[in-house]
């Protein structure tokens, strides 16, 4: 049931950004588009926190006697975001996939491993170091091949005369955010003794990031009423709400089975759900056919996975 959980707030993701890349469209600004749906995100989350008589904030307590890098969750998450919007073009669709998946299998590992975060010891074994070969291996399958096949004849506007080494280290580094802040949310959810509120105040802390990130790079908010002129359907506020669930859930999982074996169940139902959007076009996505290598690379990540959760 735990692993069930880990995949479904992973195709949830993925479920995110295609909703979010139709927000985007109406917004015309990705950061405004984030905000907003981070900004629902909070709403929602704060609902269901009050309707379980829980608490919004912490005590002063609770501040004082917590380590300071449990309330940089939100940080990290708009770390990740902001730093694929701006390697996109830097690198390609490709290595924009690829370099953050790498970065969160690795830091993830690496959290386990030394206990960072006080996270709970998980020792990186030989079926560990089996089971992410497996996942990398199921990932060039799954994305590198296929993307590489459909883009052979067609040249993505990505410059060849930039040293990319450095936007291939901001790749890794936003997938380390993202295992990162699984780590500290996780103790957060701890420390305020409950994954509601927990995920709550990472989403405020991010909506604030980006509301401020959005206002120096937009300079205005004049679009945000864009969707509601358009009438955009309801659906596209949806974003948000697979956010909320994905980070509350994300939570429970890194206090029960670690940040590593959850990170892992997160990036298999990730690359499903992307999978899966494409396949039947939803939520206005181009639609296109499922590959034999891409249900093979699923086959071999899934293989990874109960490597790294079982044994």
């Amino acid at each position: 049931m735990i692993g069930v959980l880990g995949i479904v707030i992973g195709s949830g993701m993925s479920f995110q950004s295609a909703v979010n890349s139709q927000l985007r469209n109406y917004v015309l600004s990705p950061y405004i588009a984030s905000m907003l749906s981070f900004l629902v995100g909070t709403i929602l989350l704060a609902i269901v926190v009050l309707s379980q008589g829980l608490p919004l904030f912490p005590s002063v307590d609770i501040i004082t006697h917590n380590p300071w890098w449990i309330w940089l969750g939100g940080l990290c998450g708009v770390i990740a975001l902001t730093g694929n919007i701006i390697i996109f073009p830097k690198i390609g669709s490709i290595e924009t996939a690829v370099m953050p998946i790498i970065g969160m299998i690795v830091t993830s590992m690496l959290i386990d491993h030394f206990g960072w975060f006080h996270s709970t010891t998980l020792p990186f074994g030989l079926n560990r170091f089996i089971g992410v070969i497996l996942i990398l291996l199921g990932v060039i399958f799954a994305v590198v091949l296929r993307d590489f096949l459909m883009h052979r004849k067609l040249k993505e506007n990505v410059s060849d005369d930039i040293n990319k080494y450095p936007w291939r280290a901001v790749g890794l580094l936003g997938g380390s955010m993202l295992a990162i802040q699984a780590a500290i949310n996780g103790q957060l959810g701890v420390a305020v003794n409950s994954p509601l509120t927990g995920a709550f105040l990472s989403f405020l802390i991010g909506t604030i990031i980006l509301f401020l990130l959005a206002a120096f790079i937009d300079k205005n908010f004049k679009t945000v009423s864009q969707p509601f002129k358009e009438k955009a359907p309801l659906w596209v506020w949806l974003g948000g709400a697979f956010g909320a669930c994905y980070v509350s859930i994300n939570i429970l999982l890194v206090g029960i089975i670690g940040t590593g074996p959850t990170v892992v169940l997160v990036l298999f139902g990730q690359i499903t759900g992307s999978i899966l959007v494409q396949q039947f076009g939803l939520f206005r996505s181009q639609k296109s056919s499922t590959a034999p290598i891409q249900v093979l690379g699923l086959i071999i990540m899934l293989v990874g996975v109960i490597l790294i959760n079982l044994f």
